[in-house]
């Protein structure tokens, strides 16, 4: 496989934890626990993004 297809792997990954988490913070009933969650989320998602978004540029994120 491909550096590039070994990278979209790692987006698509990280996109489906990232979902993971989101949806156990919209399952948790401690509001604390919930934040973490939603936290986590939202950083794997905009790590994602970044690692796409070099990709796109044609960038290895992983140099």
């Amino acid at each position: 496989m491909s550096v590039a297809g070994e990278s979209g792997g790692r987006v698509r990954q990280m996109r489906a934890k990232a979902q993971e988490l989101k949806e156990a913070a919209e399952r948790a009933t401690d509001p604390e626990q919930r934040q973490r969650l939603q936290d986590k989320a939202r950083r794997l998602r905009e790590q994602s993004e970044q690692e796409s978004s070099m990709q796109d540029r044609g960038m290895d994120p992983m140099v």
